[in-house]
């Protein structure tokens, strides 16, 4: 089913042409099958696709609250969906602290690109 979700994605020139729905759905599959965190952590992002960002927070904070996945990767997921909400603030700060819980200096810069990207444009 991993390899289905990976091939749907591929399949899809850009983001806006993915198949969600059927990600979604095959991730429901898994959910069924497995207690893994980080295909929890996929499936909000799924959610959060086919059904709004807020579905998807709802999702990360049924996950955060219980403690099965402690990574940076969720305040990643958590800013990019509060972003699409338009809270830029908290996006902003989640950005920061996905940036403070990653050792990978490439992911660091990146977050840290996207917070500060945030910061400017509420400058303006």
């Amino acid at each position: 089913m991993q390899a289905a979700v990976a091939a749907l994605h591929d399949a899809a020139p850009r983001e806006e042409d993915t198949d969600w729905e059927r990600i979604l759905a095959l991730y429901s599959v898994l959910d069924g099958m497995t207690d893994n965190p980080v295909m929890r952590l996929n499936r909000a992002v799924a959610v959060s696709m086919v059904e709004g960002p807020d579905a998807g927070l709802a999702l990360l904070d049924d996950l955060s609250a219980s403690g099965q996945l402690r990574s940076h990767r969720v305040h990643a997921v958590r800013a990019h969906l509060l972003e699409r909400t338009g809270d830029t603030d908290g996006a902003r700060a989640e950005y920061a602290a996905a940036a403070a819980g990653t050792d990978n200096l490439r992911e660091r810069d990146y977050l840290t690109a996207k917070a500060a990207a945030l910061a400017h444009a509420d400058d303006g």
